[in-house]
């Protein structure tokens, strides 16, 4: 089954490309001038993966099979790249995401991140410090919103505060020395990024240009009545969930490789490429390499696991049944495909399979 690998982030500098290139439906759209060229699109920082064995290609859909609306962390577990920080393949040591970097200060007291300067959303709004000090308060301290007390991980002998230095640096600071802040930084949980937790109101940050269109903090009474009226909710709040909601709302901007354009309300869930996203692969090309992500329901994980066995899918880890190892193996030539040992899929992921 082969040895645990995967991609690996480069940090250092003299490994970087020089210049980028894009996939063609996007080089396209440059010479058609509905984009702006790929340099302007992934920022002045992006970041760099070596990939596993070889430079990709670009092109394909990605074949996938999940269960219905609950399994809305299904492709993100394959596009968790879009947090602050990660885990290396092997779980031991924090590697850079949409951060570039970060400082503890000698007492303990302070983490400062340095978001990738240059950074834009999947509409091509620029990222700053602006959209973590949007999500900070006006999401998860919000108590109508979230759960009245912040989780213990997330207070040391008082609660977190979050401090916007300038457009690329923010300051989390707490009352007490906390040095496993940074972990707990990079683990699941509240800053586990949009796709994992932005419905949850988590996830380190939002896209402030576009919820806070939802927000009574930012949008008049009258006009705000009117947006729970029009899409037909019971109140502000699940507007406001259904907006942040990266498996429901295609209209909502993301930093993840791919986004939702078919909710997974449907029987085929669709995810196509983020022109903006901001990494690059070792040569230059920005990533991902694959076009998009197509997920077909299975009523039944025994339904996912047969359309494995037959084949259906180009890669698969969610619902499979470890106890079916031995069918897997024995239909590995009649069904086309070839099984591997993998790690947790949502740690140290590139978003470029």
């Amino acid at each position: 089954m082969g040895k645990l690998e995967g991609p690996e982030v480069i940090t250092d500098p003299v490994q970087f490309p020089k210049s980028f290139k894009e996939a063609p439906q996007l080089a396209e759209q440059v010479k058609a001038g509905k984009l702006p060229p790929v340099e302007e699109r992934i920022g002045q920082d992006p970041l760099v993966i070596k990939p596993v064995h070889e430079i990709g290609k670009y092109g394909g859909t990605w074949r996938r099979g999940f269960t219905g609306p609950g399994d809305f962390a299904n492709p993100r577990r394959a596009s968790s790249s879009d947090r602050l920080l990660n885990w290396d393949l092997n779980g031991n040591e924090v590697t850079p995401r949409m951060a570039k970097s970060w400082e503890i200060s000698a007492d303990g007291w302070v983490l400062t991140f340095q978001p990738r300067r240059g950074m834009k959303w999947s509409d091509g709004h620029p990222f700053t410090a602006d959209d973590i000090m949007f999500w900070y308060p006006d999401m998860f301290q919000n108590r109508e919103l979230t759960k009245p007390d912040p989780p213990f991980m997330y207070t040391a002998n008082g609660p977190l505060v979050v401090e916007k230095v300038d457009d690329f640096t923010v300051r989390f600071k707490f009352p007490d020395p906390y040095f496993g802040f940074l972990k707990v930084c990079a683990a699941p949980g509240v800053m586990a990024g949009q796709a994992a937790e932005g419905f949850n109101f988590r996830g380190g940050f939002a896209p402030k240009h576009y919820p806070s269109q939802f927000h009574p903090a930012y949008t008049s009474r009258e006009e705000f009545d009117k947006k729970v009226q029009d899409a037909k909710m019971d109140n502000w709040i699940s507007l406001l969930k259904f907006a942040n909601s990266w498996h429901l709302n295609p209209d909502l901007p993301v930093m993840s490789p791919w986004k939702t354009t078919q909710p997974n309300n449907t029987p085929t869930w669709v995810l196509e490429r983020n022109p903006y996203y901001y990494a690059v692969d070792t040569a230059g090309n920005q990533l991902p390499y694959i076009d998009k992500m197509v997920l077909t329901l299975g009523e039944t994980t025994e339904v996912i696991n047969l359309r494995a066995i037959a084949g259906e899918f180009d890669e698969q880890e969610r619902h499979l049944d470890l106890a079916k190892l031995p069918v897997f193996i024995e239909n590995q030539t009649k069904g086309g495909y070839k099984l591997h040992l993998c790690g947790r899929t949502d740690r140290g992921r590139s978003g470029s399979p």
